[in-house]
């Protein structure tokens, strides 16, 4: 199968609408291109089209960061159902979402052509290190687990919150042990079901029922589990819940769990970090980052800076 090259930036497109397209998390979001849940569809009219990366320009000296030689790099994408997660716009084909503008204006500064693959989310960062992929761009979590195999150049701030439906009786999440006895929904392979999964004993500990996790590799199941009483809870990326209850009704935010820088990919000890984290900084110098955060709404995710595999956050 041939894989797409994009000159700078044309519209990214499907590959094949066969593509794995599941859950993006440290995330993003997950689905497939044409079956959401009911009100979040990926084709919903209301995602914003606004070209925020085309007046962005080569930039010479950050560009002469990059490896010599290098002209062309293959991004590997995971494609959600909920922006601003990475999604399709209404013809079934061109990828927009917020990963989707990061990837491309670095691209852009960098001077580059992009190779652009759909894998899943999960398959993304065990890849990288065979070279299958040069680096992934789905909104994945800086975590000091994925640490110690990925590097990671930062561009927002996300992480891990909750959502319900809106006759729950739930409130602010702050402890896990409020979920017992639950079912908790969220995609697979992510930073939220390695967080539940790993707390799962407070619940035992206590002499309480444990809750359940329920995995799923579309955002189209995980939002039907809620709504059609199987799931009580989702855990999700902040932007992605907020998202997602400000375009479906009966639904409500709960609360942000736990934030989490979020970045660009790479296997370990590549020397593309370096490059990509002055094309981050170029663009938050230059106006650029402010007006993609502030197409998808998304402010409240700004950083000051790019950091390099930067620690965990614990707050």
């Amino acid at each position: 199968m041939r894989t797409p090259i994009f000159r700078y930036f044309m519209p990214f497109t499907a590959i094949t609408s066969a593509a794995l397209l599941l859950t993006a998390c440290g995330s993003g979001s997950g689905g497939t291109g044409g079956t959401d849940a009911p009100g979040v569809a990926a084709k919903n009219a209301g995602i914003p089209t606004t070209d925020v990366v085309s007046a962005i320009r080569k930039d010479p000296a950050v560009a002469k960061l990059l490896p010599a030689g290098t002209t062309s790099l293959t991004v590997a994408v995971s494609v959600g159902g909920t922006p601003p997660g990475t999604a399709y716009l209404g013809d079934g084909k061109t990828l927009t979402g917020q990963d989707v503008d990061f990837t491309k204006a670095v691209a852009r500064v960098l001077g580059i052509e992009l190779k652009v693959e759909q894998a899943s989310f999960d398959a993304i960062l065990p890849a990288l290190d065979s070279g299958k992929y040069d680096f992934g761009a789905s909104n994945f979590g800086v975590t000091d687990e994925r640490r110690k195999t990925v590097d990671f150049v930062t561009y927002v701030n996300d992480g891990q919150g909750f959502a319900t439906r809106a006759d729950s009786d739930l409130a602010k999440i702050t402890d896990l042990r409020q979920l017992c006895g639950l079912n908790v929904a969220t995609g697979a392979g992510t930073t939220f079901e390695a967080t539940l999964e790993r707390g799962k004993h407070v619940c035992t500990d206590a002499g309480e029922k444990a809750y359940r996790v329920q995995t799923y590799g579309e955002t189209s199941a995980v939002w039907s589990s809620l709504q059609q009483g199987r799931s009580d809870v989702v855990m999700s990326t902040i932007n992605g819940l907020r998202y997602a209850v400000a375009h479906q009704d009966g639904l409500k935010f709960l609360n942000e769990y736990h934030r989490l820088d979020v970045g660009f990919a790479f296997k370990k000890g590549s020397k593309l970090a370096p490059a990509f984290q002055a094309a981050v900084n170029k663009l938050l110098s230059d106006g650029s980052y402010e007006r993609i955060l502030k197409k998808w709404g998304t402010t409240g995710s700004a950083i000051e800076e790019s950091r390099v595999s930067p620690p965990e956050q614990r707050s």
